[in-house]
């Protein structure tokens, strides 16, 4: 994407398209997210051998990079004055197991926040510029998944407009998360 920074006063810097420059930081941001979120976080116990294999496909700096030069995707940063990385978002087509999605629809695939960083807005910023981006570039629905049992996840998402409308199981290696599916008209 070939956007400017959209600066913003508010701390957190800048939000931004993510560019090829960012997939080592981005890499980096996405696992450390990951880790706050679901095992610091949530306490989930993943078989090591299990959340291995996962951060090594999902996070790795080549799968970052395929995303990045993927144009029916879109990866946004949030970055701070000294250039850190503190939030992250990315969207694209729907791939959800749901039997309404089509081609038409666009998905929520990420959004997160530092633990750190987080009051600062910077994910209310980023789940409105990736609406935004989804709305122009996909004119069906927008679909989203959430673990089952982030509760603070889902009331933001249906806030938004987002309701639940079916389940399934997200991998994590051979560890299956319970997760729903929510929808936007």
């Amino acid at each position: 994407m070939a956007a400017s920074p959209m600066p913003d006063p508010a701390p957190g810097g800048t939000l931004r398209p993510a560019t090829t420059a960012d997939i080592a930081t981005l890499a980096a941001l996405k696992l450390a997210c990951f880790r706050e979120t679901f095992l610091d976080g949530f306490g989930i116990p993943y078989p090591p051998a299990d959340l291995a294999r996962f951060e090594t496909e999902s996070y790795g700096e080549g799968r970052i990079a395929a995303e990045l030069a993927d144009t029916s995707h879109a990866t946004w940063v949030c970055e701070a004055d000294d250039g850190t990385l503190l939030a992250y978002a990315h969207a694209g087509p729907c791939k959800l197991p749901h039997p309404e999605v089509t081609a038409r629809s666009g998905e929520l695939y990420q959004i997160y926040v530092r633990g750190h960083a987080q009051g600062l807005g910077l994910g209310r910023r980023l789940l409105a510029t990736s609406l935004d981006w989804l709305g122009t570039h996909f004119p069906g629905p927008l679909w989203l998944g959430v673990w089952s049992g982030n509760e603070k996840a889902q009331t933001v998402y249906a806030a938004a407009g987002f309701r639940k409308v079916g389940d399934y199981h997200f991998m994590v290696g051979e560890h299956r998360d319970a997760e729903f599916i929510y929808r936007r008209d």
